[in-house]
């Protein structure tokens, strides 16, 4: 893993890509993307011979690292087999990774229907939940992200939806818990988890439940902000959905296989919803895949009545058996147990760490290999570093924290004013405090921008995601 200059091919990439790519979520003429030679393991470098450590596992999804030699292998055999084949045949790639899945989902999640990637994952997932119930609206959280198509975008509660929104989306936005930013006005995690179900339950009596096909919550919200739900709110939402027969959606795209140091997160709370929907991780990224976990209540629905729903592209053999290959992985090397592992011992003791040495970190809370550091201006107000949804001159405090980690070789996953912690689940030990070590240097850079010198915040609960600093 080292990497050889090459400036003239570098710049050839560059130019092409500027010519030629239109980037997602961005002002074409404003991005100035870093051209990548090549990645190995928790690492890639540029054509200069830069090396990053990806703290940001490429959006999410690298779990097990890039260029895994036994996933790669296995993709370059099933090639050599058969490259592709059509969805409505029995493939033994795609029936052994459904079959895999189905033995680590929660609960009678046994049947898989498998998507390109997330966004269209969550399409399905809502509409199966609206043809099973006959219903037309759909719940959801502000702060959360469920994909770029044109119903997930709806769903989603951040400023990315705002350009595609549509009133006739049959959409509602609540309040999820949230402590640190409270719009109950709790105090303690279980004043949160009360208020935030009643709340919950009182928009569902004021929109009609009788109207709601489908609730959806990310497990563990991942773009917005990484907020570990308190204790009994997942429990509260599904008894809920049961009461006033509603489907239960829970988005595991991004915590999902390994993330939070459960193969799902929702076994970190002993819920199963009775829809589910995966991506990223199933086969970190390698080809794209996603699918929907489906209850047997919901897949007896469409037994003798046709779902009238599918993808070209569904099952692909390429992305099935990269799945059955990194799920192999990730049982044979114990990634999921390494990354409960190194969250509990050294990710979450590490990063309050630096809490006590930083006045611009707010609040450190996470769990597994999936933790956010939220960076503010003042501990005593809570003020965030920069504003919601800052771009421009008004985002300089959180662009200079970036240019500061990248510039000692660390790629940081921001959003807004929090930095997240996303490595990939079997990064070393070694790999990841050599990370924080740049990170908590870049954090320098973001105290430059705070009113106060005071560093040290008061106490957090053992997940470390209360500060009441």
């Amino acid at each position: 893993m080292t990497p050889q200059p090459n400036p003239e091919a570098g710049a050839a990439v560059k130019a092409a890509d500027r010519d030629h790519v239109f980037h997602s979520w961005s002002a074409q003429e404003l991005i100035d993307p870093l051209a990548v030679a090549g990645a190995e393991g928790s690492w890639f470098w540029d054509y200069d011979g830069r090396r990053y450590l990806d703290f940001s596992s490429g959006l999410v999804y690298t779990n097990i690292g890039y260029q895994h030699p036994k996933v790669v292998a296995a993709i370059q055999e099933q090639a050599a087999r058969m490259t592709t084949f059509a969805p409505a045949f029995a493939v033994e790639a795609r029936s052994e990774a459904a079959r895999l899945i189905a033995e680590r989902t929660p609960g009678d999640l046994d049947k898989i229907f498998f998507t390109n990637g997330g966004a269209d994952a969550v399409e399905h997932a809502i509409r199966m939940a609206r043809l099973h119930t006959g219903r037309p609206k759909v719940l959801s959280a502000y702060r959360s992200y469920h994909g770029g198509t044109q119903q997930a975008v709806n769903i989603t509660g951040d400023p990315r939806r705002w350009a595609s929104d549509s009133g006739t989306a049959g959409v509602v936005h609540f309040w999820a818990p949230y402590l640190y930013r409270s719009r109950f006005y709790a105090e303690t995690e279980e004043q949160e988890c009360a208020r935030a179900l009643e709340h919950l339950e009182t928009t569902i009596s004021f929109e009609g439940p009788s109207t709601i096909a489908a609730i959806i919550l990310e497990t563990v919200p991942g773009t917005a902000g990484i907020m570990v739900p308190p204790p009994g709110y997942l429990a509260g939402v599904r008894e809920l959905c049961d009461k006033y027969g509603i489907v239960f959606v829970l988005d595991e795209v991004m915590a999902g296989f390994g993330r939070t140091g459960e193969w799902f997160a929702a076994d970190l709370f002993g819920v199963t919803p009775d829809l589910l929907t995966f991506a990223k991780g199933v086969n970190s990224g390698y080809v794209p895949l996603g699918g929907v976990a489906i209850s047997g209540a919901v897949a007896e629905t469409f037994a003798r009545r046709p779902y009238p729903g599918g993808l070209t592209y569904s099952g692909h053999p390429l992305a099935c058996a990269a799945a059955v290959a990194t799920i192999g992985v990730m049982a044979e090397e114990g990634v999921v147990e390494h990354a409960a592992r190194l969250g509990e011992s050294v990710l979450g003791p590490e990063l309050r760490a630096l809490a006590e040495r930083h006045p611009s970190v707010g609040e450190v809370r996470g769990v597994g290999m999936f933790w956010a550091l939220e960076l503010v201006r003042d501990r005593e107000t809570r003020e965030p570093l920069v504003a919601y949804n800052a771009s421009g001159e008004a985002n300089a405090p959180m662009a200079a924290f970036a240019a500061a980690a990248k510039g000692g070789g660390l790629w940081p996953f921001v959003n807004m004013n929090r930095t997240h912690v996303v490595p990939p689940c079997n990064i070393s030990e070694a790999e990841l405090k050599e990370g924080l070590a740049t990170l908590d240097a870049a954090l320098s850079v973001a105290d430059e921008y705070t009113a106060q010198t005071d560093t040290n915040p008061s106490g957090d609960d053992n997940l470390g995601r209360r500060s009441n600093a």
